[in-house]
């Protein structure tokens, strides 16, 4: 099954601001040079505009549209709500990121939750009693065959397609709804006057191959609807620690920001060291509140879970990503890359001086720890993370 919230950051929005109902809008970052639609409504599609359309020209073709700058953590967390949803109903699901779609393998669990689209209407009702949100779905035996399902219904609606009436039912569809295919594939395509499916399956492998190499034979199965491609569960991903500050304020000072990044550090070192791990990169993800996003990283060679490493290696990443005069709305704090802690050896080229300070710090880390675990984890936190 193949879940989609149709227009996700658009359908988040008008949850927010009810205004947004029924008229085209568009969410783009409208204050950055060169901006990009980031998502539109049905109403502004239907006016033409597209995803990484050019905003300029989309204002253009629609200029009674709506501007809405993007809120991606608000988007995450409304896709936190999606996965919450449909986890009880099967072990195996996959995301693409934040966008509102959702894979689930529901083989085997016909005697649990029902036949799968009796599933689909729970999963349905469920979103828009909880959530507010409306997806459509798509059943079929395998993940290209599912989504596209999705797009044939969009926006609104469930589409089942039988197994072993893959082919048939793809054979009508626009060569454009079949995922899978890139921009340049259709372009590419399109120069051989070749539009929908049924006119592509004409062509034997031995065509594909010529005109697009090694993945010719992989193309060729797609306008079949063949996909072997397994739903990953959530849990096949690494190990990550996200940390997210929202200000109650846009803010451009620094010392509100230093504060807030303080904080950030001292909880993922915590993180880390409940979970026994240490990050060999930490990255940090700034959100303007003109809807712009920058992101910026650091690694440390061995990796770390040290509150006061992390936080040089997270400042450094601000310095480098926070460049514009636009205020800040929100900071995310992403420690990965994680290993097990390194041995504690003795650094030949490190100062004296350095390797004692690490020592004491590493002990009084080992302090907090302990007293946070036994007396909770607000009880004590260092000066630099608090208001003035």
């Amino acid at each position: 099954m193949h879940l989609n919230v149709a227009d996700f950051a658009v359908a988040v929005e008008r949850l927010c601001e009810p205004g947004l109902h029924d008229r085209p809008v568009i969410v783009a970052p409208f204050g950055a040079a060169r901006a990009l639609v980031y998502d539109m409504s049905e109403e502004a599609f239907q006016a033409g505009i597209r995803k990484h359309m050019a905003l300029e020209r989309a204002r253009r073709l629609c200029r009674d549209a709506r501007l809405v700058p993007p809120k991606p953590h608000r988007y995450e967390q409304a896709m936190a709500g999606l996965l919450s949803l449909v986890q009880p109903f099967s072990p195996l699901i996959e995301t693409e990121e934040d966008t509102g779609h959702i894979f689930l393998d529901l083989t085997g669990t016909r005697r649990l939750h029902g036949p799968p689209q009796d599933v689909g209407l729970r999963i349905r009702k469920e979103a828009r009693r909880r959530l507010g949100l409306d997806p459509i779905w798509g059943l079929a035996a395998n993940k290209l065959v599912a989504k596209a399902a999705t797009r044939v219904v969009k926006p609104l609606g469930e589409c089942l397609v039988p197994s072993g009436g893959e082919e048939a039912f793809l054979k009508p569809l626009p060569l454009s709804m079949l995922p899978g295919l890139e921009r340049e594939d259709l372009l590419l395509l399109k120069d051989y006057n070749l539009a929908r499916v049924r006119e592509a399956l004409a062509w034997g492998p031995e065509h594909w191959e010529v005109l697009f190499g090694r993945r010719g034979p992989a193309i060729h199965g797609l306008l079949r609807g063949k996909d072997d491609s397994p739903v990953l569960p959530l849990d096949a991903k690494p190990p990550v620690v996200r940390l997210d500050h929202e200000f109650e304020g846009d803010t451009n000072e620094a010392p509100e920001v230093q504060r807030a990044l303080h904080g950030l550090t001292e909880r993922a070192g915590q993180s880390l060291r409940g979970l026994g791990r240490a990050a060999r990169r930490v990255a940090l993800v700034l959100d303007y509140s003109d809807g712009a996003r920058i992101a910026r990283q650091r690694s440390h060679p061995q990796g770390t879970a040290n509150d006061f490493l992390i936080f040089d290696l997270a400042r450094a990443a601000l310095a480098s990503a926070w460049i514009r005069r636009v205020r800040l709305r929100h900071l995310r704090l992403i420690c990965d890359r994680l290993v097990f802690p390194p041995a504690q050896l003795e650094l030949p080229l490190a100062p004296d001086a350095d390797q004692a300070r690490r020592k004491k710090e590493e002990s009084l880390l080992e302090a907090l720890d302990r007293i946070r675990k036994r007396h909770g984890p607000g009880l004590v936190r260092l000066g630099h993370s608090l208001a003035a």
